[in-house]
């Protein structure tokens, strides 16, 4: 064979492998977005694909930490979400009055990985190629700060749930609605409980996650434990990830705290109380954010008890149409069908962001219902005007220079209690709505 020939020949052969190496890269890439978009239209009834540009459908966008940081957390929004979905579907969906119709609901999400850069590339995208109408946020206040960027500069509704950070609604937002009581008021009851309960502590340590929403909160207890004659002998933040709570303890040890505060999200606030429950630390109280409220905490057994938390909503709160203050509607299902619906649906008791998930498509429908129309700025309108009762307590917006900051709900604290020999997710306080006495100090236990 002549060399002309023979270099032809590998050209050739070189092409050829070459085509199917690219070949099988776009296959693969090509089936993993099917995946993806597989994955989020199976959450709702399929037969309701057709005409999703808004005139027969209504197409609500968003995220799921599927995988990352905030998997835990983010599954049970979720789960709440699809549930209402299901529910408002089967009734046919939501009426609306200009089109003299109601319309079924599709829900369109993809995985953000608990990614803050992944969360801007998909909300822009829900919005621009998969044409969503309204939107809601991912899980914590971080992803949704991200996702608000997007959301405002497109003039979308963002109902944010599952993100309690004051922050977000500091920047002059107008179409961003929060669900959750802020960041500034989760730990302000923990205070008055030691006030009320136990005067005789001086000394609180207050260790949080460096994280937008851990810090806000941080920050609020401090200036309202000082403000009410508290010692904070220890203001310190640890960074996302830390699994080794060692040199933090010590610090809450040496500084003589009396009762320690703080805490971040599911896994770290989880690690942080097993790892006081092990060192034994002799204090009168522990309060953390997020992980006593969410079930799976209970998995950690005697290190759960008499661990107390701040909750947006509990499975054992009564509200209903019967229970709602006189002048206040009452709008959706009670909470005591929510928890059966959800129970039946999941297989296990639902915590406050299964709750949350829920009633942010609650208070979207009551808008769009309000409104009429699918309008923006009309049911903008509806949502600034919103005064109503749902199973998740009492939702009312701030109209004024925090636009869109939730200003009616309130919370409850929570504390695992042994009932029976088991553990059991108590409400302690406010008493007006609690189900159990308060267990202090949390050192009883050793």
């Amino acid at each position: 064979m002549k060399k002309g020939d023979l270099r032809k020949l590998l050209s050739v052969v070189f092409l050829l492998v070459l085509a199917f190496v690219s070949f099988s890269c776009f296959s693969k890439s090509e089936n993993k977005e099917e995946k993806t978009t597989a994955e989020t239209t199976t959450a709702v009834e399929q037969g309701t694909k057709t005409g999703s540009t808004g005139k027969n459908v209504i197409v609500i966008g968003y995220t799921s930490s599927q995988t990352g940081k905030f998997a835990t957390e983010s599954r049970e929004q979720s789960n709440g979400l699809q549930l209402w979905a299901r529910d408002v579907n089967a009734n046919g969906g939501i009426y609306v009055k200009d089109l003299g119709k109601k319309l079924k609901v599709v829900l369109k999400s993809y995985d953000d990985e608990s990614s803050k850069d992944r969360v801007q590339q998909l909300y822009t995208r829900l919005i621009n190629e998969d044409q969503a109408d309204f939107l809601i946020s991912p899980y914590s206040s971080g992803l949704t700060a991200s996702a608000a960027v997007v959301t405002e500069q497109y003039g979308k509704i963002l109902i944010a749930t599952g993100a309690a950070s004051d922050k977000i609604f500091s920047k002059g937002y107008e179409y961003v609605y929060q669900v959750y009581t802020p960041a500034s008021r989760y730990l302000t009851d923990v205070v008055d409980i030691l006030k009320q309960k136990d005067p005789k502590v001086k000394k609180i340590a207050i260790v949080y996650e460096n994280s937008n929403f851990a810090k806000s909160v941080a920050t609020a207890a401090k200036k309202y434990a000082e403000k009410n004659g508290f010692k904070v002998v220890l203001f310190e933040s640890y960074e996302p990830g830390t699994t080794d709570f060692t040199s933090m303890i010590n610090k809450i040890k040496a500084s003589g705290a009396q009762a320690v505060m703080g805490g971040g999200h599911f896994t770290d606030g989880e690690t942080l109380a097993k790892q006081i429950n092990d060192a034994k630390l002799k204090i009168d109280l522990l309060s953390i954010l997020v992980a006593p409220a969410l079930p799976e905490f209970s998995e950690i057994g005697k290190a759960a008890l008499y661990v107390t938390g701040p909750s947006q909503w509990e499975s054992k709160v009564k509200f209903s149409k019967e229970t709602t203050p006189s002048g206040y509607e009452f709008f959706g299902i009670s909470a005591a069908d929510f928890v059966k619906e959800y129970k039946s649906a999941y297989g296990n008791v639902p915590g406050y962001h299964a709750a949350g998930g829920y009633t942010a498509g609650l208070v979207l429908q009551k808008a769009i219902e309000d409104a009429g129309t699918l309008n923006s700025e009309k049911v903008k309108a509806a949502l600034d005007k919103m005064d109503i009762y749902t199973l998740f307590g009492h939702i009312k917006f701030d109209t004024g220079k925090y636009h869109g900051r939730q200003i009616g709900h309130t919370m409850v604290i929570i504390q695992w209690l042994n009932k029976d020999g088991n553990l059991s997710k108590e409400i302690v306080y406010p008493e007006k709505a609690a189900t159990a006495k308060i267990v202090i100090p949390y050192s009883s236990k050793f």
